[in-house]
């Protein structure tokens, strides 16, 4: 160990940098090593620190909170509280109260629900994204489809699975004048990990689109300036960041482009009036037109938590030891070999950090060269007490082109008989002929050590013949 430490410290020397994480892992995630846990699944959830969950508690305990629609005491301190991690997160991001809003959602699913069934699609209009979207992105096209707006999606390419920038400048051209043309994609791929560049944002803006940045599996380990860069609609989770608490995300979207959008239905504290009688109804202005029913008042305050605590470490120190581990792992892996010099791993997305984030997405090989199924994997590694992700992430179409499944072997697939409107992942596997239909994601996050990496190293060397 400490000959490989020594030799990782020569090829990432700034992770000396990031020491107060260890620090900070030793006391606040003292849990992690307590209990023996190896976690490398940062991108499917992050971890909290004992004290948010402390201070998160203090103020349920030392207070006395209602639903905040109403003017009472308790429905008024609720706000107070609500309100103020709304302007927080507007801080944290360095986002103009001015020019951006934050409705509070479920998730990021829950905010991209939001923009899809409020978006303005009509003919003439376009929805323009990426291959390697969530597929709370992809369903945004059934919105538009219903609507008669044009969906086109810009391919990633092999072997990076980045997108061609001289193809994109070709899509971005398809922008209708005078229609309502809506461009997606991820600033961070939650299957390659590529980071897609945020200066596409005024690019897309300058050819006539409203952007669409999904940015769940950026924002916990790189920085987002919304002074610098300026999408119209940011989705978020919360808990990909700081872990506590799940189910709150939320949408950042710039102000003019929030008075663009048209819900098709009213709740209870979306409205300033609605009549039975008179069969009429008045939405609310800004995020109250977005936030069904009544938020989640107890837990919002822990969202500010969170923020301060990321703040009080750095979202930089965060980035470089991200960084470093991601290097040192892509490094290790791309370099075993079985005894007849079959590579151990494909890596699907670029195999060194530039421009890429901590997710390592790769399926194994045995010795003569056959993909090992990605729940074999799992399996292994869960006697090991790593917790890893396998499948397709919730993300097809990166999924299909590095798993080199092909839309003929998918049209045909999806208008077998019997295939008309329920397809199982069983009956997939089967149409694609024994081809991997997933494979296996590690992904490194904040309070990641050297030893974890090592102790995944050593795993995977116990899979070499």
């Amino acid at each position: 160990m400490d000959k490989d430490y020594s030799a990782f410290l020569q090829n990432y020397p700034s992770y000396l940098s990031t020491s107060c994480l260890d620090a900070l892992r030793a006391t606040d995630y003292s849990r992690l090593d307590r209990t023996g846990q190896i976690y490398l699944d940062y991108t499917g959830g992050g971890l909290y620190a004992d004290s948010q969950v402390r201070q998160h508690q203090e103020i349920l305990l030392s207070g006395v909170f209602g639903n905040p629609h109403s003017s009472n005491p308790t429905s008024m301190a609720a706000t107070r509280l609500v309100e103020s991690a709304r302007e927080y997160v507007l801080h944290y991001f360095r986002a103009d109260p001015a020019e951006y809003d934050v409705a509070f959602t479920p998730n990021a699913s829950g905010a991209l629900k939001l923009v899809g069934e409020s978006y303005p699609f009509a003919p003439g209009g376009h929805y323009l994204l990426t291959f390697d979207n969530h597929n709370s992105v992809n369903g945004i096209r059934e919105f538009a489809h219903a609507r008669g707006a044009t969906v086109t999606y810009i391919p990633v390419v092999l072997p990076d699975l980045r997108v061609d920038e001289a193809q994109l400048e070709q899509f971005l051209t398809l922008a209708q004048p005078n229609a309502n043309n809506l461009f997606a994609y991820p600033a961070q791929s939650n299957f390659s990990s590529v980071k897609h560049s945020l200066e596409w944002i005024e690019k897309a803006h300058s050819k006539g689109w409203d952007v669409l940045l999904d940015a769940a599996a950026f924002a916990p380990t790189n920085p987002l300036d919304l002074s610098r860069y300026k999408p119209d609609f940011i989705p978020l989770s919360f808990y990909k960041m700081f872990g506590y608490p799940t189910g709150i995300g939320a949408l950042i979207a710039r102000r003019d482009k929030l008075h663009k959008l048209q819900r098709p239905w009213f709740a209870g504290g979306t409205i300033t009036v609605a009549s039975v009688q008179g069969g009429k109804y008045y939405l609310a202005e800004g995020h109250a037109a977005f936030e069904d029913g009544t938020v989640d008042y107890l837990n919002i305050p822990a969202v500010e938590i969170g923020l301060r605590h990321i703040e009080s470490i750095g979202i930089e120190t965060i980035h470089e030891r991200v960084r470093c581990l991601t290097g040192w792992l892509l490094d290790n892996l791309t370099a075993m070999r079985h005894s007849t010099g079959v590579p151990l791993v494909r890596v699907y997305g670029p195999t060194d950090t530039e421009a890429r984030g901590g997710a390592v997405t790769v399926n194994f090989f045995d010795r003569e060269g056959r993909a090992i199924d990605h729940r074999f994997i799992e399996e292994q590694a869960n006697r090991a007490n790593i917790s890893l992700r396998t499948g397709c992430f919730c993300n097809p179409g990166a999924g299909e082109v590095a798993l080199g499944i092909s839309r003929v072997e998918l049209d045909v697939c999806f208008n077998r008989p019997g295939h008309e409107n329920r397809l199982t992942l069983d009956d997939f596997r089967l149409c694609i002929d024994g081809k991997s239909s997933g494979a296996v994601r590690i992904s490194v996050g904040m309070v990641s050590n050297f030893e974890d990496i090592q102790k995944f190293l050593h795993f995977c060397k116990g899979l070499l013949r």
